[in-house]
């Protein structure tokens, strides 16, 4: 659903606020409002985190998790500006500090974040299938997942010589994910746990 208005800029999106707990996406200078999501989009999205959180301690990397807390500026678009908060964001510590005492925006010039990852809802699954497939390829962003509650699949997008390279899984199928090579899950597990 895109809200009735006239087209924003980048600034005027940085500084909208319409008096609603709503957030919005900017897609082509268009408000795209950001729906809450099933319980279960949010419990996959929960179970995600504390998943690669654990991970990235047992890599010791300094690297932190973000549950729809940074914006990603993108190139879509020609004249009108693009900005995807995704459900998950993985990215430097030190990235996510610079971020403190400005817009918790990843720039178009900036490191891309290691790993986004999407989590499909109804309304969002042509987007995160296909449009964000498009601009997080050209933002250099080297890993995307796209995990769908709704046929209960996931798929791992990897970056290759500017193209991605798709692997789905299933049931009982391991994701392999280059990024977070021990990690060990499988579709059954990341929609089978709701309430864990």
């Amino acid at each position: 659903m895109t809200i009735a208005s006239d087209r924003l800029n980048f600034a005027e999106y940085l500084k909208y606020i319409d008096g609603t707990d709503y957030r919005y996406e900017l897609v082509n200078g268009e408000l795209i409002p950001m729906s809450l999501g099933t319980g279960q989009h949010g419990a996959v999205i929960k179970f995600l985190e504390k998943n690669l959180e654990v991970d990235i301690a047992e890599q010791n990397q300094d690297w932190v998790v973000l549950p729809a807390l940074v914006g990603i500026r993108s190139p879509k678009g020609g004249r009108w500006d693009t900005c995807r908060i995704p459900d998950l964001v993985v990215m430097p510590k030190a990235q996510w500090r610079s971020l403190q005492t400005c817009e918790a925006i990843i720039e178009i010039n900036q490191p891309p974040p290691i790993l986004v990852v999407e989590v499909v809802s109804e309304s969002t699954k042509s987007t995160d299938y296909r449009a964000k497939r498009g601009e997080y390829s050209v933002l250099g962003i080297l890993e995307y997942w796209v995990v769908d509650p709704l046929i209960k699949k996931i798929t791992i997008f990897r970056l290759d010589d500017g193209w991605y390279e798709v692997s789905e899984y299933t049931g009982e199928e391991i994701a392999q994910s280059p990024t977070f090579p021990n990690l060990k899950l499988t579709a059954n597990q990341v929609f089978g746990n709701l309430l864990k």
